[in-house]
This record gives C-alpha cells, structure tokens and sequence, in this order.
C-alpha cells in the first residue's frame, strides 16, 4: 500500500489505551502517523538492509542508541522529535560514521494530542532527508496518564566507518589542536528559557543540528583527525575531561577564544551557572594534528553547522588536571567534570 495516499482512518484527537492495546485502533495509529511519514521498507518484525559502503575491504559497522526525555516537548530550534535524530546522527558521526539508517521508538502517554505527534514525526522526517538517513523501523507503546510525560523517543542509528578512519579519544597527542565548531551553550539556555520557570527572556534558539556533513567535509581535509565528541550533556568541560582521560594528556583551552553569545553569557552570570557546562545538541569539540588545524578549520565554516569554527586550545602533557584555562585575567583554572547536573531533561 502506497502510505502517502492512503485514506486516513485515524479520527481520535488524542490517544487512548486503545492505541497500545494490539489492535485496529494501534493499526490506525501507526499507519497513519508514523509509518505514513517514515515509510519504512516493508512492513515486517525487521528492516532488512543492504549497503555497498559494507562490501569495501575494511569497513565496519557502527551503531549506538539513545533516548530523549526533553522537557518542554518543543522548544526554540527544535523538538524532540528533531533532537532524536540529531543526537543519533551525531553519535555516528563524530566516530567517522556514515550514518544510513535509524530506528525509532514511542512511549506515548495516554491523553496526549494526536496533532503533537504528527509534529513531532514530520520534524523527524525533515531532519533526517537533512542528514541522510532513513528511519526504516520503530515501535510504539501507550502507557496511562501520569506514566510518561507526553512522548519519549528512543532512537538507535547504524552506519559505516570507511576503511582507514579510526577515530578513538585515546589517539589524542600532545601537540593536537581542540576546534569547535559553533557557539557554546545554547541549547541549554534555549530550553532554560523555554520552560517558564524563571521570569527571563531571550532570543536564543537550540543548536540542534545535525553533524554528519560536517564531519565528513572535515575528515577530507584532516585525514588524521584524532578523535571528536558532540557536547551534549555535561557540556564542553565533560566533553573535554571525557577525552582528556582517555589519552592521557592535559588539554588548555583559552577562556578568550571561546564561542559564546553575549546573551547565554549574561543568562549564566545571573543563574550562577558554567556556560562550559551547558547542553548543545549541534556543537562537536574535534581533536587534529596541528599541521592540519588549518585546513580542517577552513572546511569547517564552508559548511553550515561550522560557519563559527573556532580554535579553543591545545593538548600537552600530562599535568596535574585533565583540563585547564587561560582566564582572560591571565590566571589558570581547573576545569572539572560537571558535579550533578546543572539542567536536568534537557534532551
């Protein structure tokens, strides 16, 4: 049956435990909500998957999974349905993935509005025509009010590393050259804002993107890319540490080169919050040899997730932290792991 002209037979606004109860009214529902925009190929227990990109000496899977529980459910720059395919695009991406192929899962709430999922599955379509990928299976499950809050979404991607890539945190070296690729805490601040609890207003929007075009232009001009991570939760400082860790080195980053609104700035300074610890949904941090900064910067903002490319700092030798800043004021700081969590449900 041909999804996109399919006559609709869902007429419930909202959903009820019927549509998680194994029956027409769960047919309805998926057929004409999320398998009408998805259209996955086929309509079996699996996705059944063929790609050439497998077939060259060398090449490896890669796959990983996530789960997003971000509270508003639609927020400035984006959706939940938007973040899901963002964050396991990114997930892919920053380990040298192509990514190709995504699953994705529903817990709905009883009582939530028909029309919110449509929004939610037509902003995952669009992303995902952005990034390359299919969603080629999924799952829905109702549970009762109070059980869930509105929608989570679990998605889980799959994609091919090419032969020769191996971008680990552990291959970091002293010397290496830390670059991100956008402005800094802007999701957080974004959702902060969104959710009304403070008496505060702004203009900033999430940067929820996805990463993958960045990525591979970037890989083309720094062949030798060492390793990236997307900073999401716990943010550039965690991200930063993560990798620090892994390698063994000290990574000093400068308080001046850093990229960050003026607004996010002021927001942090009255909430007493870290921007260096705020959530973004579209931000890598991307370790490359120092003789190829150059060329992988200037790819960078050829692309539009990189157009603010910056360099932040450098990897050296173990000292006494993983990481440290240059402050403005001509000191050192420790940048630590984040301790708890600054902002909770934000993606």
């Amino acid at each position: 049956m041909n999804m996109t002209t399919r006559v609709s037979r869902l007429r419930d606004e909202r959903v009820t435990l019927a549509h998680g109860g194994g029956g027409k009214a769960m047919r309805d529902l998926i057929e004409d909500v999320f398998t009408a925009a998805f259209q996955p190929p086929g309509m079996e227990d699996q996705a059944r998957l063929m790609t050439e990109a497998l077939q060259e000496p060398g090449a490896r899977l890669a796959f990983t999974t996530d789960s997003f529980v971000v509270t508003p459910i639609e927020f400035p720059g984006g959706d939940i349905g938007k973040i899901a395919v963002c964050g396991t695009v990114n997930d892919l991406a920053v380990g040298g993935a192509k990514p190709l192929w995504l699953s994705a899962s529903f817990i709905i709430e009883e009582g939530t509005e028909i029309a919110l999922l449509r929004r939610i599955v037509a902003s995952m379509v669009r992303e995902a025509e952005a990034a390359g990928v299919r969603i080629v299976t999924g799952d829905t499950k109702v549970v009762g009010r109070g059980s869930a809050d509105k929608v989570f979404v679990t998605t889980s991607g799959v994609g091919v590393i090419a032969p020769g890539r191996d971008l680990l945190a552990e291959n970091i070296r002293p010397g290496d050259v830390a670059i991100v690729n956008g402005v800094l805490g802007d999701h957080g601040a974004a959702i902060l804002t969104a959710r009304g609890d403070l008496a505060l207003s702004s203009e900033i929007v999430s940067d929820c993107q996805s990463l993958s075009l960045l990525m591979e232009t970037v890989l083309e001009a720094a062949p030798d890319a060492r390793a990236a991570r997307d900073a999401t939760r716990g943010g550039l400082a965690s991200a930063l540490n993560e990798m620090a860790e892994a390698s063994g080195v000290t990574v000093a980053i400068d308080e001046d080169r850093l990229p960050l609104r003026a607004e996010v700035k002021g927001m942090c300074e009255i909430l007493g919050l870290d921007p260096l610890y705020l959530a973004n949904e579209g931000t890598l941090v991307i370790f490359v040899p120092e003789d190829q900064a150059e060329a992988a910067l200037d790819a960078m903002r050829r692309t539009p997730a990189g157009r603010n490319a910056v360099v932040i700092g450098k990897a050296q030798d173990r000292g006494a932290m993983p990481v440290v800043m240059n402050t403005s004021f001509g000191g050192t700081r420790v940048v630590d792991m984040l301790v708890g969590e600054q902002l909770p449900r934000i993606c």
